[in-house]
């Protein structure tokens, strides 16, 4: 195993030619990184979160080959990771969820991730192989206050618990859950076979939310204006599969149905975050 001080100091000379904007963190693998690589202290994400009980991050992930990644991943030559849950994905006694997720290393809570002006990418890709049970929602994307007590935004699929959903194969993104109701800012359909490239400019003084949005290695566009968004509370950000149970009450976290036999997955490529304090957000590598 190579040791991942390595790996950063290498991705981060290569970024420095490519990217436009200073970099809070980035999640993107160098080609030669391994998923055990993962299960120790490294630059990338946290090794014991969000995990089911007893699992490594390389028994819930999937390194993908370089060259097969997202917008964003293709100039530095990086590997897209694909986050997997089964039916032992049960994080601290959360029955009613399976759940694997990767938080940014540096991201703890009170940093300067969610701090000022900051502009967070990310990509997904849907496994052909390990699809989703679009019966269930699913959250693949999420900021979580650092109290707990809300996601300041949030990517669903899947049928919206509380919600029609007309079509569950949609990649819906979210505003403050605790919004009642939580503020829909960007809807598009879960295009398969490409990467859904997405760029989200959270302002954390004046608490707005911008999206920009593109598939495959098209450059990212505008696709809403700079909406009112509490993004307050600072916290972490969640790349991962988030499975809801069916047919849960009151706390759904411990309660709610889930079939037997779960093997699903969604890949993830580009993932970083910029510093947009004074308007830089990258649109193309």
């Amino acid at each position: 195993m190579v040791s991942s001080c390595l790996f950063s100091a290498a991705l981060f000379s290569a970024l420095a030619a490519a990217q436009k904007c200073n970099l809070q963190f980035d999640g993107r693998l160098p080609k030669d990184l391994v998923a055990a690589d993962l299960d120790v202290t490294n630059d990338f994400f946290d090794p014991n979160n969000v995990l089911g009980k007893g699992l490594k991050v390389s028994q819930v992930s999937r390194i993908l080959p370089a060259g097969a990644g997202g917008l964003f991943d293709e100039g530095v030559e990086a590997q897209p990771v694909e986050v997997l849950i089964s039916d032992a994905s049960i994080f601290n006694d959360q029955v009613g969820f399976r759940r694997s997720e990767l938080l940014p290393a540096s991201n703890d809570g009170s940093d300067p991730s969610t701090q000022g002006v900051k502009t967070v990418h990310f990509s997904v890709k849907k496994d052909n192989v390990r699809l989703l049970n679009l019966t269930h929602e699913y959250q693949l994307f999420f900021l979580e206050s650092q109290d707990f007590s809300t996601n300041q935004v949030v990517l669903k699929t899947g049928t919206i618990l509380g919600q029609n959903t007309p079509d569950p194969d949609t990649l819906q993104l979210f505003g403050n859950v605790n919004d009642n109701p939580p503020q829909l800012l960007f809807s598009t359909k879960f295009l398969p076979d490409t990467f859904n490239n997405f760029a989200l400019t959270l302002d954390f003084d004046k608490l707005t939310t911008q999206v920009f949005f593109s598939t495959g290695l098209d450059p990212l566009k505008q696709v809403t204006d700079v909406l009112k968004n509490d993004v307050s509370g600072q916290g972490q950000f969640h790349f991962g599969v988030l499975k809801k149970g069916l047919n849960g009450v009151g706390d759904i976290t411990k309660n709610g149905e889930q079939e037997a036999g779960i093997n699903e997955g969604i890949a993830y490529g580009g993932i970083f975050e910029e510093d947009s304090a004074d308007g830089c957000v990258s649109l193309s590598p």
